[in-house]
């Protein structure tokens, strides 16, 4: 996977400024859980230094964020599943002393509040409870399924890895209860489960798979409907919102998913906000480009240090510090730090990891057959992406008459404009087809970044 090539999987930057584990770790802080314990192994310096840069609570009042990597501390071996990297972790437990263990994933773009979850679990007796999302029942095969107990919907009767098909509910027999990937255990029952597994032959060491399998043969697990929590300022639109982002069309989807003026998931709601690591950019600048082309930005999110310097944005998620240049277009497309995009390039239905350069008049995701000559990953549902500081080659002439053909298209934030008074149109493209040809011959094009003199100078041309 071309964003995992160089980190652990919770590292991986989302929506502007974020990494994926800030929601988790957001979601526990806001619920009041600040004794935090996070386990890590592959790849994990990025993780390790984002965690020790960001997630830092105060130890006088006994709170504390805790990165702990794979130690050998019971045998040679190092994790062998998600269950045993808590097992060889129980040293951990066995300090604190608690008597709810909460275990969640990193991976996974969501808000909860856990208090309501471990609320609920104390109520039911349970010895371990799986938090679950409402999915339709095609989807089955991509999740580890919930079915309940008919007398006691509270408790899980069976816990099903991707299955082929599983009942419907009897409150909505259209959709299933797949499970979150977050668990409340009590941590006597917790502790006794995993000795037992580390003892047999017969386990891949995995929490959904063989831990919770253990309670469900017990009749000792509950399940916990993600549809009854309740978080401050959300909305009946993303209150249940949920997404596994394990895949790189999932990622991207999920990226599409917060642009809309109403968007599906709203990271913008203060009663319930996500932290993450501040950085020192600037504030983002839009600024016009060689040959007058005007930089801007729609149903985008644009994080800051952004320079948009003559260049067109729409529908695309860009983090720190990405430069896009005269007369290039983003198109939905997801951009991480430090992405270039240089003047009459185009980037289209793409995911740009860290510092990759798009060349002048090159094109990215919209010739699938030239991205896969190149060597760049493209996806089934025909998403080309980049790994960090990835090549991008040099564009030849057909690639240049490609990019210019695409760079002189109206703007969508001019549409309705240009169908009233087409003559707008026209000159709109005339005016972008001009700066595109001249952006990517031998005139030097400027990046918005420079000092206001050399910026004015470059600007009236």
């Amino acid at each position: 996977m071309p964003l995992t090539a160089d980190r652990a999987k919770p590292a991986v930057p989302f929506a502007g400024g974020y990494r994926l584990i800030d929601f988790a770790m957001s979601n526990l802080v806001n619920s009041g859980y600040l004794q935090i314990v996070v386990l890590t192994q592959y790849k994990s310096h990025s993780l390790d230094r984002h965690i020790s840069e960001t997630w830092r609570l105060s130890p006088q009042l006994g709170n504390y964020v805790a990165s702990v990597p794979a130690q050998q501390r019971v045998g040679k071996s190092w994790f062998l599943g998600s269950a045993n990297a808590i097992y060889q972790s129980l040293n951990l437990i066995h300090d604190s002393q608690p008597d709810i263990v909460v275990v969640v994933g990193a991976d996974h773009v969501y808000r909860m509040d856990f208090s309501q979850m471990v609320a609920s679990h104390v109520a039911s007796g349970a010895k371990a409870t799986v938090a679950a999302v409402r999915q339709p029942l095609d989807m089955a095969n991509q999740f580890g399924v919930i079915e309940t107990d008919t007398a006691n919907p509270s408790m899980i009767s069976a816990f099903v890895e991707k299955p082929a098909t599983t009942p419907g509910l009897s409150d909505d027999p259209e959709q299933f209860l797949a499970s979150m990937g977050n668990y409340v255990f009590d941590a006597d029952a917790l502790v006794d489960a995993l000795r037992s597994d580390a003892e047999r032959l017969d386990t891949k060491h995995d929490m959904g798979g063989d831990i919770i399998p253990f309670f469900v043969e017990r009749g000792e697990a509950g399940v916990y409907d993600f549809t009854k929590n309740e978080i401050p300022g959300s909305t009946g639109r993303d209150r249940t919102y949920w997404r596994d982002v394990g895949t790189l069309d999932s990622f991207y989807d999920a990226h599409m998913d917060l642009i809309s003026p109403l968007p599906v998931f709203n990271l913008y709601n203060a009663q319930w906000p996500f932290y993450t690591r501040q950085t020192v950019s600037p504030p983002a600048k839009f600024v016009r480009g060689t040959g007058g082309t005007v930089g801007t930005a729609l149903d985008s999110i644009v994080a800051s240090g952004v320079v948009i310097s003559g260049g067109i944005v729409e529908g695309s998620v860009l983090s720190h510090d990405v430069r896009v240049n005269t007369a290039a277009r983003v198109l939905d497309s997801v951009l991480m730090d430090g992405v270039r995009v240089e003047a009459g390039a185009v980037v289209h239905r793409a995911i740009l990891d860290k510092n990759v350069v798009v060349p002048a008049g090159a094109t990215i995701g919209v010739d699938e057959k030239l991205d896969r000559r190149r060597g760049f990953e493209v996806t089934a549902s025909g998403i080309t992406v980049l790994s960090k500081g990835q090549e991008v080659p040099e564009p030849e002439e057909d690639e240049r008459r490609l990019a210019a053909a695409w760079t002189s298209k109206v703007p969508a934030i001019l549409e309705d404009v240009a169908a009233e008074m087409p003559e707008v149109a026209e000159k709109i493209q005339e005016m972008h087809a001009a700066a595109a040809e001249r952006a990517v011959s031998s005139e030097p094009a400027h990046d918005g970044a420079s000092s206001p003199s050399s910026a004015a100078s470059q600007i009236g041309r």
